[in-house]
């Protein structure tokens, strides 16, 4: 997002790559908070950080350039959803400035996974009748039915859930939504603003913040002038004639009285830095009330218990336990420790394989003989890979299964927190549809596997079509999704019984990806602030 395209036209806006061409960057695919694979400095022989070069801005300032720091937990260790984002109702007239206002809020907030979401998004459909009428300047778009205010409510009541929604595209000129609608997904806090952000019931409750902009009415029409002739190529008449017909009327009858509704009252919009870090600093107290720890919850929850029986663990053959053998050891070489690994990835995804559905499917043998046998019975399998060390089981799964689907989800540790954060998401378009493999190669913890589960669910993918397959995992990690996510299937080569103070697999494999791609970390670097390995 360089400068802020994304705050023109539809003015949908948050901490990841929104394009202002409505493109979505491939197929359905979700460009978060990092570039594409190819730029984010996921080589082989490259470190990932949660601070990269190509990042995207949210905002450049004068002072500044913020960038986004990864989205924590919103969720605890049942799986649950647990933490709504906090979602600020931005009100005013037209052109009062309720976009720059929601813009010095996000600056002074400085916090990661913010979305300015506007209402101008969700203007209905036109009639053909209304379109004429909108083309003469004669449609009342200052009225609250030109809003579609049930699929307001629902979007931002999925959004402040946490969900993936799905955002309309307005376009001004033609009065009319673009074909390509915006995938929006996740947030810690939600700015909501629009003409009309009081009027509805259903709305107010989702609301925590109510804040009303209030501007002088002349300086109102002034903006209105110069944002309507230079962006909307509307004439300075049917400004006029649209103003005073249908605007200031409006204000009057339906914006002015919902400012007793408002929490904050502010007057004379983004200069008012007063009000501006009033607000900052309430949001700021309730962002800390919410915070979560989600590993600890981990650590000490759902142990000695039996295994589950949604595990399946690669039977130990000699040939499983002497390749174990082979990359445990400390002294494998780097070639031997990637070609062994990749002998049991194939192993495990094979296994993986037979926990899919299948129908009965007769076919006629080159004989002329019927055979009875099996096919896949669903729409469609996709893998999804997390970074960095799941991907090195993606060759494996595309070398059993024809064009499959692919999509990535970057996890790391926060050095702060010690939680995991989400950095990176692009999950293909229609995910819920499909049996997903989810796909990381050592699971500690299970902090970072149930984010990912977490992150496939708000793109309603079911819980009974994920399977959680990896190489090695520790009966804490196995226990802590079994238990949050009873319907995820989980497929491994083996379970270890212990993890270290620093929740380390004991006695483990090592630093995954970096015995795999070769990368020695520094001394003052530990796996907890990797994504392979923490969890």
């Amino acid at each position: 997002m360089n400068s802020l395209p994304a705050y023109s036209g539809a003015r949908i806006s948050g901490c990841w790559t929104l394009r202002s061409d409505g493109s979505g960057g491939g197929e359905g695919s979700l460009d978060r908070l990092l570039p594409s694979v190819s730029s984010t400095g996921l080589s082989p022989r490259k470190r990932t950080t949660s601070q990269c070069k190509s990042e995207p801005p949210l905002l450049r300032t004068s002072k500044r350039t913020i960038y986004t720091a990864g989205r924590p937990p919103w969720y605890n260790e049942h799986g649950t959803q647990s933490k709504d984002a906090f979602v600020i109702g931005l009100c005013g007239g037209s052109a009062s400035g309720k976009t720059t206002v929601a813009r010095k809020i996000i600056e002074a907030l400085d916090v990661p996974w913010v979305v300015l979401l506007s209402m101008d998004s969700f203007y209905k459909v036109l009639s053909p009748e209304e379109q004429t009428l909108a083309a003469s300047n004669d449609y009342n778009f200052d009225h609250p039915d030109a809003f579609d205010f049930d699929l307001l409510t629902h979007t931002l009541r999925k959004l402040k859930q946490g969900k993936s929604v799905k955002i309309p595209v307005y376009d001004f000129t033609t009065h009319g939504r673009q074909k390509e609608w915006k995938t929006v997904y996740g947030a810690s806090v939600i700015i909501f603003e629009g003409i009309m952000a009081f009027a509805d019931k259903k709305l107010l409750q989702l609301l925590d913040m109510k804040i009303f902009v209030d501007t002088d009415s002349d300086i109102r029409l002034v903006r209105r002038l110069r944002r309507d002739i230079t962006e909307r190529g509307r004439d300075i008449e049917g400004v006029i004639k649209q103003y005073n017909k249908f605007v200031k009327p409006a204000f009057e009858q339906y914006i002015e009285p919902t400012m007793r509704l408002a929490d904050i009252v502010v007057p004379r919009g983004g200069g008012n830095m007063v009000a501006i870090d009033l607000i900052v600093q309430h949001v700021h107290s309730q962002l800390e009330e919410r915070e979560l720890s989600v590993r600890a919850a981990l650590a000490s929850a759902h142990q000695a218990q039996p295994l589950p029986q949604t595990l399946s663990v690669l039977e130990s053959t000699p040939q499983v336990r002497g390749m174990h053998t082979i990359i445990r050891n400390k002294e494998t070489s780097r070639d031997e420790f990637i070609f062994y690994s990749k002998r049991l990835m194939r192993l495990l995804i094979e296994r993986a394989l037979s926990f899919l559905p299948s129908q009965v499917h007769v076919v006629q043998t080159p004989q002329g003989e019927d055979y009875e046998g099996k096919t896949f019975h669903g729409k469609r399998i996709t893998g999804v890979s997390i970074l960095r060390a799941g991907e090195t089981m993606e060759p494996a799964l595309r070398a059993v299964c024809k064009d499959v689907r692919i999509g990535k989800i970057l996890i790391q540790t926060n050095q702060d927190t010690g939680e995991p954060e989400l950095h990176y998401l692009r999950l293909p378009k229609d995910i819920g549809e499909d049996h997903v493999i989810l796909m990381d190669c050592t699971v500690s913890t299970g902090a970072a596997a149930m984010m990912a589960v977490r992150v496939l669910l708000d793109h309603d993918v079911q819980e009974d079509k994920i399977l959680l397959v990896s190489l090695l995992m520790a009966e804490m990690g196995v226990h802590s999704v079994a238990y949050a996510f009873p319907q995820v299937k989980i497929i491994t080569t083996a379970v270890d019984k212990k993890v270290n103070d620093l929740f380390h697999i004991i006695p483990g494999i090592g630093n995954f990806g970096d015995r795999y791609f070769g990368t020695d970390a520094p001394p003052d670097w530990s796996d907890e602030e990797m994504d392979e390995p923490s969890y």
